[in-house]
Protein backbone atom coordinates (compact mmCIF):
# COMPACT_ATOMS: atom_id res chain seq x y z
CA UNK A 1 0.00 0.00 0.00
CA UNK A 2 1.18 3.79 -0.32
CA UNK A 3 1.25 6.15 2.22
CA UNK A 4 -1.62 7.26 0.80
CA UNK A 5 -3.86 4.37 1.58
CA UNK A 6 -2.23 3.76 5.11
CA UNK A 7 -4.52 5.47 7.99
CA UNK A 8 -0.58 7.07 9.44
CA UNK A 9 1.90 8.62 7.76
CA UNK A 10 3.77 8.40 11.09
CA UNK A 11 3.61 5.93 14.22
CA UNK A 12 6.56 6.00 17.02
CA UNK A 13 6.89 4.01 19.87
CA UNK A 14 8.78 5.19 23.03
CA UNK A 15 8.40 6.99 26.30
CA UNK A 16 6.81 10.60 26.74
CA UNK A 17 8.35 12.24 29.62
CA UNK A 18 7.38 15.60 31.72
CA UNK A 19 10.23 18.30 31.59
CA UNK A 20 11.84 21.05 33.80
CA UNK A 21 14.08 23.32 32.09
CA UNK A 22 16.34 25.78 33.97
CA UNK A 23 15.85 28.94 32.14
CA UNK A 24 19.52 29.50 32.87
CA UNK A 25 23.02 28.38 33.89
CA UNK A 26 22.81 30.68 37.14
CA UNK A 27 18.77 30.17 37.32
CA UNK A 28 16.98 28.89 39.77
CA UNK A 29 14.17 28.90 37.53
CA UNK A 30 12.41 25.82 35.68
CA UNK A 31 10.29 26.56 32.76
CA UNK A 32 7.50 22.80 33.08
CA UNK A 33 8.00 21.42 29.23
CA UNK A 34 7.61 18.02 27.92
CA UNK A 35 10.33 15.02 26.45
CA UNK A 36 10.73 12.25 25.61
CA UNK A 37 12.44 11.41 21.84
CA UNK A 38 9.71 9.53 19.99
CA UNK A 39 7.24 11.53 21.48
CA UNK A 40 9.21 14.53 20.32
CA UNK A 41 9.10 13.02 16.96
CA UNK A 42 5.52 12.40 16.79
CA UNK A 43 5.22 16.36 17.73
CA UNK A 44 7.07 17.63 15.24
CA UNK A 45 5.75 15.18 12.34
CA UNK A 46 2.20 16.01 13.36
CA UNK A 47 2.87 19.68 13.61
CA UNK A 48 4.10 19.52 9.61
CA UNK A 49 0.50 18.00 9.05
CA UNK A 50 1.25 14.34 9.12
CA UNK A 51 -0.82 11.57 10.13
CA UNK A 52 0.73 10.33 13.42
CA UNK A 53 0.28 7.49 16.01
CA UNK A 54 1.58 6.63 19.31
CA UNK A 55 2.26 3.67 21.10
CA UNK A 56 3.42 4.08 24.98
CA UNK A 57 2.73 4.23 28.26
CA UNK A 58 1.41 5.96 31.22
CA UNK A 59 1.33 6.77 34.95
CA UNK A 60 -2.37 7.23 36.30
CA UNK A 61 -1.09 10.15 37.62
CA UNK A 62 -1.04 14.09 37.00
CA UNK A 63 2.06 14.02 34.90
CA UNK A 64 0.57 11.50 32.62
CA UNK A 65 -2.56 13.31 31.77
CA UNK A 66 -0.42 16.66 31.03
CA UNK A 67 0.70 14.09 28.11
CA UNK A 68 -2.10 13.06 27.14
CA UNK A 69 -3.84 15.97 26.86
CA UNK A 70 -0.89 17.40 24.83
CA UNK A 71 -0.95 14.62 22.61
CA UNK A 72 -4.56 15.28 22.11
CA UNK A 73 -3.73 19.20 21.48
CA UNK A 74 -1.21 18.02 19.13
CA UNK A 75 -3.65 15.42 17.05
CA UNK A 76 -1.99 12.40 17.61
CA UNK A 77 -3.91 9.03 18.16
CA UNK A 78 -3.28 7.78 21.22
CA UNK A 79 -5.54 4.81 20.89
CA UNK A 80 -3.11 2.07 22.15
CA UNK A 81 -1.08 4.50 24.48
CA UNK A 82 -1.68 2.18 27.87
CA UNK A 83 -2.47 3.29 31.33
CA UNK A 84 -0.39 2.13 34.47
CA UNK A 85 -2.01 2.09 37.85
CA UNK A 86 0.78 1.52 39.71
CA UNK A 87 4.10 2.89 37.99
CA UNK A 88 4.65 6.50 37.93
CA UNK A 89 4.97 8.85 34.63
CA UNK A 90 9.00 9.11 33.61
CA UNK A 91 10.24 12.91 34.76
CA UNK A 92 13.64 14.82 33.36
CA UNK A 93 15.80 18.36 34.27
CA UNK A 94 17.65 20.23 31.97
CA UNK A 95 20.26 22.11 33.07
CA UNK A 96 22.51 24.85 31.56
CA UNK A 97 26.36 25.28 32.16
CA UNK A 98 29.19 26.86 29.48
CA UNK A 99 29.84 23.44 28.19
CA UNK A 100 26.54 22.58 27.37
CA UNK A 101 23.08 21.14 28.12
CA UNK A 102 22.30 18.19 30.74
CA UNK A 103 20.12 15.78 31.25
CA UNK A 104 19.00 14.22 34.76
CA UNK A 105 16.38 11.89 34.84
CA UNK A 106 13.75 10.34 36.85
CA UNK A 107 12.46 7.06 35.07
CA UNK A 108 13.44 4.07 36.51
CA UNK A 109 10.87 1.84 37.60
CA UNK A 110 8.35 4.67 35.36
CA UNK A 111 5.50 3.65 33.00
CA UNK A 112 6.78 3.73 30.09
CA UNK A 113 9.69 1.05 30.86
CA UNK A 114 7.20 -1.40 31.65
CA UNK A 115 6.32 -1.11 28.15
CA UNK A 116 5.88 -4.72 26.30
CA UNK A 117 4.67 -6.12 23.22
CA UNK A 118 1.57 -6.92 24.69
CA UNK A 119 0.94 -3.34 23.81
CA UNK A 120 0.76 -3.99 20.50
CA UNK A 121 -2.27 -5.98 19.84
CA UNK A 122 -3.62 -3.18 18.23
CA UNK A 123 -2.80 -2.95 14.11
CA UNK A 124 -1.44 0.72 14.28
CA UNK A 125 1.57 -0.19 13.26
CA UNK A 126 0.34 -2.48 10.43
CA UNK A 127 -1.75 0.82 9.26
CA UNK A 128 1.03 3.18 9.36
CA UNK A 129 3.35 4.29 6.31
CA UNK A 130 6.54 4.55 8.51
CA UNK A 131 7.45 3.19 11.79
CA UNK A 132 10.16 5.08 14.17
CA UNK A 133 11.91 3.50 17.01
CA UNK A 134 15.39 4.39 18.98
CA UNK A 135 17.85 3.47 21.26
CA UNK A 136 16.17 4.77 23.87
CA UNK A 137 12.91 3.06 22.95
CA UNK A 138 15.18 -0.10 23.30
CA UNK A 139 17.65 0.89 26.02
CA UNK A 140 14.87 1.85 28.94
CA UNK A 141 14.03 -1.84 30.14
CA UNK A 142 14.32 -5.72 28.92
CA UNK A 143 10.38 -5.73 28.37
CA UNK A 144 10.87 -2.40 26.03
CA UNK A 145 13.06 -3.81 24.22
CA UNK A 146 11.09 -6.94 23.85
CA UNK A 147 8.47 -4.49 22.71
CA UNK A 148 10.24 -2.67 20.04
CA UNK A 149 11.31 -6.04 18.64
CA UNK A 150 7.81 -7.07 18.15
CA UNK A 151 7.01 -4.25 16.80
CA UNK A 152 10.08 -4.07 14.11
CA UNK A 153 8.52 -7.25 13.39
CA UNK A 154 5.08 -6.73 12.48
CA UNK A 155 6.37 -3.25 10.65
CA UNK A 156 8.22 -5.52 8.22
CA UNK A 157 5.61 -8.02 7.77
CA UNK A 158 3.05 -5.80 6.92
CA UNK A 159 5.01 -3.59 4.36
CA UNK A 160 5.48 -0.97 6.91
CA UNK A 161 9.00 1.35 6.72
CA UNK A 162 11.38 1.42 9.72
CA UNK A 163 13.33 4.64 10.56
CA UNK A 164 15.60 4.50 13.57
CA UNK A 165 17.53 6.96 15.55
CA UNK A 166 20.37 5.36 17.92
CA UNK A 167 19.66 8.34 20.56
CA UNK A 168 22.02 6.19 22.62
CA UNK A 169 22.61 7.27 26.11
CA UNK A 170 25.44 5.93 27.88
CA UNK A 171 23.72 5.85 31.30
CA UNK A 172 20.94 3.41 29.54
CA UNK A 173 23.03 0.82 28.13
CA UNK A 174 26.82 -0.31 27.51
CA UNK A 175 28.59 1.18 24.46
CA UNK A 176 28.48 -2.96 23.35
CA UNK A 177 24.55 -3.45 23.95
CA UNK A 178 23.83 -0.42 22.08
CA UNK A 179 26.28 -1.45 19.11
CA UNK A 180 25.17 -4.85 19.49
CA UNK A 181 21.56 -3.76 18.52
CA UNK A 182 22.00 -1.05 16.21
CA UNK A 183 24.02 -3.75 14.19
CA UNK A 184 21.15 -6.10 14.73
CA UNK A 185 18.41 -3.30 12.85
CA UNK A 186 20.21 -1.47 10.83
CA UNK A 187 19.65 -4.27 7.93
CA UNK A 188 15.96 -4.03 8.54
CA UNK A 189 15.93 -0.40 8.55
CA UNK A 190 14.57 1.74 5.83
CA UNK A 191 15.96 5.02 7.01
CA UNK A 192 19.15 5.07 8.98
CA UNK A 193 18.92 8.74 10.86
CA UNK A 194 22.20 8.54 13.73
CA UNK A 195 23.98 11.72 14.98
CA UNK A 196 27.78 11.95 14.83
CA UNK A 197 28.27 12.31 18.51
CA UNK A 198 26.25 8.58 19.09
CA UNK A 199 28.01 7.05 16.18
CA UNK A 200 32.08 8.25 17.12
CA UNK A 201 30.92 7.04 20.86
CA UNK A 202 29.62 3.49 19.06
CA UNK A 203 32.31 2.63 16.49
CA UNK A 204 35.10 4.89 17.01
CA UNK A 205 35.26 6.73 14.04
CA UNK A 206 36.13 10.75 13.70
CA UNK A 207 35.51 11.06 10.41
CA UNK A 208 31.41 11.33 8.81
CA UNK A 209 32.37 10.01 5.71
CA UNK A 210 33.89 7.37 7.48
CA UNK A 211 30.71 6.89 9.69
CA UNK A 212 28.60 6.53 6.70
CA UNK A 213 30.65 3.82 4.98
CA UNK A 214 30.35 1.83 8.32
CA UNK A 215 26.67 2.39 8.21
CA UNK A 216 26.93 0.97 4.58
CA UNK A 217 28.64 -1.84 5.16
CA UNK A 218 26.59 -3.00 8.21
CA UNK A 219 23.38 -2.67 6.05
CA UNK A 220 21.64 1.03 6.14
CA UNK A 221 20.53 1.59 2.54
CA UNK A 222 19.75 5.37 3.39
CA UNK A 223 21.43 7.70 5.93
CA UNK A 224 20.85 11.33 7.10
CA UNK A 225 23.88 11.87 9.90
CA UNK A 226 22.98 14.45 12.02
CA UNK A 227 25.78 17.30 12.81
CA UNK A 228 24.07 19.93 15.20
CA UNK A 229 25.04 23.24 14.46
CA UNK A 230 27.03 21.53 11.45
CA UNK A 231 24.36 20.67 9.69
CA UNK A 232 23.35 16.96 8.22
CA UNK A 233 25.19 14.66 5.68
CA UNK A 234 22.76 12.61 3.26
CA UNK A 235 23.67 9.51 2.11
CA UNK A 236 20.94 8.14 -0.65
CA UNK A 237 21.71 4.75 -1.68
CA UNK A 238 25.80 5.68 -1.70
CA UNK A 239 24.48 9.41 -3.19
CA UNK A 240 26.59 11.99 -1.05
CA UNK A 241 25.08 15.28 0.03
CA UNK A 242 25.96 17.77 2.30
CA UNK A 243 23.24 20.15 3.95
CA UNK A 244 25.20 22.82 6.44
CA UNK A 245 23.75 24.51 9.63
CA UNK A 246 21.70 27.52 9.68
CA UNK A 247 23.16 30.48 11.97
CA UNK A 248 20.17 31.22 14.30
CA UNK A 249 20.29 32.70 18.08
CA UNK A 250 19.92 29.68 20.15
CA UNK A 251 19.30 28.91 23.50
CA UNK A 252 18.42 25.48 24.31
CA UNK A 253 19.29 22.80 21.24
CA UNK A 254 17.36 19.77 23.77
CA UNK A 255 15.26 18.23 21.37
CA UNK A 256 16.28 19.50 17.95
CA UNK A 257 17.19 16.05 16.87
CA UNK A 258 14.19 14.75 17.05
CA UNK A 259 12.66 17.87 15.89
CA UNK A 260 14.88 17.30 12.74
CA UNK A 261 13.30 13.50 12.51
CA UNK A 262 9.43 14.40 13.00
CA UNK A 263 9.83 17.12 10.47
CA UNK A 264 11.72 15.07 7.44
CA UNK A 265 9.18 11.96 8.38
CA UNK A 266 6.26 14.38 7.25
CA UNK A 267 7.78 15.74 4.21
CA UNK A 268 9.12 12.37 3.26
CA UNK A 269 5.41 11.20 3.73
CA UNK A 270 4.14 13.93 1.80
CA UNK A 271 6.06 13.06 -1.34
CA UNK A 272 9.08 15.03 -0.92
CA UNK A 273 12.57 13.62 -2.23
CA UNK A 274 15.47 12.19 0.98
CA UNK A 275 16.92 15.63 -0.08
CA UNK A 276 14.27 18.58 0.16
CA UNK A 277 12.68 16.51 3.46
CA UNK A 278 16.13 16.71 4.79
CA UNK A 279 16.80 20.37 3.98
CA UNK A 280 13.27 21.15 5.49
CA UNK A 281 13.99 19.21 8.45
CA UNK A 282 17.35 20.71 8.84
CA UNK A 283 15.78 24.12 8.54
CA UNK A 284 13.21 23.30 11.42
CA UNK A 285 15.62 21.91 13.75
CA UNK A 286 18.12 24.92 13.84
CA UNK A 287 14.14 26.72 14.74
CA UNK A 288 13.36 24.75 17.25
CA UNK A 289 16.97 25.80 19.01
CA UNK A 290 15.53 29.34 19.34
CA UNK A 291 13.24 28.76 22.43
CA UNK A 292 13.81 26.55 26.04
CA UNK A 293 12.36 23.15 26.05
CA UNK A 294 11.88 19.76 23.75
CA UNK A 295 8.64 20.52 22.49
CA UNK A 296 7.72 24.34 22.43
CA UNK A 297 9.76 25.41 20.46
CA UNK A 298 8.81 23.02 17.28
CA UNK A 299 7.80 24.96 14.28
CA UNK A 300 4.82 24.92 12.39
CA UNK A 301 5.17 24.20 8.67
CA UNK A 302 4.21 27.79 7.66
CA UNK A 303 7.50 29.11 10.24
CA UNK A 304 9.67 26.63 8.39
CA UNK A 305 8.36 27.67 5.05
CA UNK A 306 8.67 30.98 5.38
CA UNK A 307 12.40 31.08 6.99
CA UNK A 308 13.30 28.87 3.59
CA UNK A 309 11.89 31.22 1.63
CA UNK A 310 13.18 34.08 3.43
CA UNK A 311 16.49 33.01 4.25
CA UNK A 312 17.12 30.70 0.82
CA UNK A 313 14.75 32.26 -1.94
Amino acid sequence: MTVHQRRFDVVTLGEGLVEFNQTSARSSTYLQGFGGDTSNVAIAAARQGARVGYLSRLGADDFGSMLQQLWDREGIDTTHVTIDKEAPTGLYFITHSPEGHRFSYRRHGSAASLMNAEMLKGEMIQNAWMLHVSGISQAISPSARTAVHKAVELAKKAGTQLCYDTNYRPPLWSPDEALKALIEILPLTDLFLPSMDDLRLLTGLEDPFAVLEWSRQHGARRTILKRGPEGVLVDNLGDLQILSGHTVNTVDASGAGDCFVGCLLARLSRGDTLLEAATYGNAAAALSTEGFGAVAPIPSSIEVRTYLRLHHG
